[in-house]
């Protein structure tokens, strides 16, 4: 009987965990700020077959290491296509955490505390909301889990040489996924003090014997096999370009950017900020459980010590750095709910539990459905300003009732569950504010979010075969245009890319057009025979003809 439940919670789990983070696969392009550019990046490593050196248009991009957009570019080779091979390593890799966390949990406690630990992790919102997305850090955070899962198993449930060295190799790949892949190795240090101090579980594991130290060298392998063939073509390239980005990506992109970033200041309080506002729901639980832990600790339970000690760690490694954003310490929030499994089921079993969770419940679904009426019912000017803010083109009303069907599935989960069940109803309203998000909500916003909508409408205005550069562009007009675009640059000066577009135009008056931002647009360009393309992604588009601009004459 008891196995039979552990199997049917455990298919319900998979089950959920592919809707709530698949759904809308393959319905939607990339996004802003950064899909668009790690897309555009693989697409064009499957196009030239060159994937040593990533490139952005005609630059070399060196703002990260290449492994994420490598993942993007086998799925689209192996897809043949984007709208789903550019989610496919952040949705792999996003269930991979969720078994690690199960397991690990398993191991550490029993079953029942990975299966709580894992449903956490799930309808965390930071967590959930990053694993829909195709960004490098749900890729970095399977890296960092994957690291500390293989370190846990060695140093608490060791000795274990298999998966000491599964640990630093992880750390490895984290590294030439963001550079701070190697933040799972900060266990070491609580860990060789609670081994000090005598605390259960925390063995040393064979610290002196001469296997443990291969370690760090599994570390340098996988970075080895990327840095060896870059450095060795850099090396006997004359192309300064090479040597620029490999200066950059070596140190401006780690140490310095730690040591001196210049975006993204904020103050040093700023993760706590984040972890009380988007590890939600599951941090609502301390209340009902921070006596179990201190209990835990009490009794030197090095299990939870370790993994509280190695969370503090993170948080503030990152709070050092000037420079922060929230996912920064994303890659924490596994083991924080690691930590919860086991306690989480004696936690959400107390009535306040429940009652809290309900009421969270409904004030989401009053929230959204609230909003949904203000759409669909409310003033025009409210609903005409949002279709001019998202350049929805009248599709805000449909957007509306999107958010009036998540509050009513929200209003059958708390008659359904009730509030006896009210962590369940919480549950089951998370699961279809995601399902309606992405097979609904993402494919009406698709559009004008990824410039699809405004490439289309740029095509719409050329021949098929008429040319087209851009200026002052973004990743999404670039990886969206339905024809190759000349470029000239993307981190250079938009001055020096006009000057070179234009040129490259009056040589072919008749057939090359210049897509550019409004803020490009120069006294010596005349907007009456330019074509106004529309509203995107926060900014106005045009499309300039030959016949429109009077600057090299």
């Amino acid at each position: 009987m008891l196995k039979a439940a552990e199997s049917r919670e455990r298919w319900l789990f998979w089950l959920v965990a592919l809707l709530v983070l698949g759904a809308g696969l393959g319905l939607r392009d990339p996004w802003p700020a950064d899909e668009p550019r790690f897309a555009l990046v693989a697409k064009q490593m499957v196009d030239s077959h060159q994937w040593l050196f990533p490139m952005r248009g005609n630059e070399l991009y060196a703002d990260k290491p290449p492994l994420f957009m490598w993942l993007q570019a086998v799925a689209l080779t192996l897809v043949g296509n984007l709208r789903v091979a550019f989610l496919l390593p952040s949705l792999l890799a996003s269930l991979g955490t969720l078994a690690l966390v199960r397991d690990l949990g398993a191991r550490l406690y029993d079953r029942r505390a990975g299966a709580c630990a894992a449903w956490a992790l799930l309808f965390t919102f930071a967590f959930t909301f990053q694993a829909r997305r195709a960004q490098i850090d749900p890729l970095l955070v399977f890296w960092v889990t994957l690291s500390m899962y293989g370190l846990m198993r060695h140093l608490v449930r060791g000795p274990d040489l298999r998966m000491w060295y599964l640990g630093w190799f992880a750390a490895g790949l984290g590294v030439i996924t963001k550079g701070v892949g190697v933040i799972a190795l900060l266990v070491l240090i609580p860990a060789a003090v609670l081994h000090a101090r005598g605390w259960l579980q925390v063995g040393a594991q064979g610290w002196r014997r001469p296997a443990t130290w291969l370690g760090p060298l599994l570390l340098l392998l996988p970075i080895a096999l990327w840095l060896a063939p870059m450095l060795w073509t850099v090396e006997h390239s004359q192309d300064p370009a090479l040597r620029d980005y490999t200066d950059n990506i070596l140190l401006r992109q780690t140490a310095k950017r730690y040591a001196d970033p210049w975006h993204h200041r904020q103050p040093i309080w700023y993760f706590l900020v984040v972890i009380l506002t988007q590890w939600l729901p599951a941090l609502l639980a301390l209340p009902w459980m921070w006596r179990g832990w201190r209990d835990a600790l009490r009794a030197r339970d090095g299990r939870l010590a370790l993994l509280l000690a190695w969370v503090a760690l993170v948080v503030v490694f990152f709070s050092l750095s000037a420079g922060k954003r929230e996912v920064y310490i994303l890659p924490a929030l596994p083991m924080f709910c690691v930590a919860l499994g086991a306690w989480l089921p004696d936690a959400i079993e107390h009535t306040n539990a429940r009652r809290f969770a309900f009421a969270l419940a409904t004030a989401l679904v009053v929230a959204v459905g609230v909003a949904g009426a203000l759409v669909v019912f409310g003033h025009p000017g409210f609903e005409q300003r949002l279709d001019e803010a998202r350049g929805l083109v009248g599709g805000a009303d449909a957007l509306g009732w999107v958010m009036l069907a998540v509050a009513m599935w929200g209003i059958a989960m708390l008659l359904a569950f009730g509030v006896r069940r009210g962590v369940t109803a919480l549950l089951g309203t998370l699961t279809g504010l995601w399902l309606l998000v992405g097979l609904a909500a993402q494919p009406l916003l698709n559009d004008a979010s990824s410039a699809r909508g405004l490439m289309q409408r740029a095509a719409a205005s050329m021949r098929p075969s008429d040319e087209l550069a851009l200026v002052a562009w973004k990743e999404q007009n670039l990886l969206m245009a339905d024809r190759p675009a000349r470029t000239f640059g993307f981190t250079r000066d938009v001055a020096g890319q006009l000057h070179d577009a234009l040129a490259w135009q009056h040589l072919d008056p008749t057939r090359r057009w210049i897509l550019m931002e409004d803020d490009a647009l120069v006294p010596c360009i005349d907007r009456r025979h330019a074509i106004f393309v529309g509203h995107s992604n926060r900014r106005e588009w045009w499309l300039v003809p030959a016949s429109a601009q009077d600057c090299l004459r």
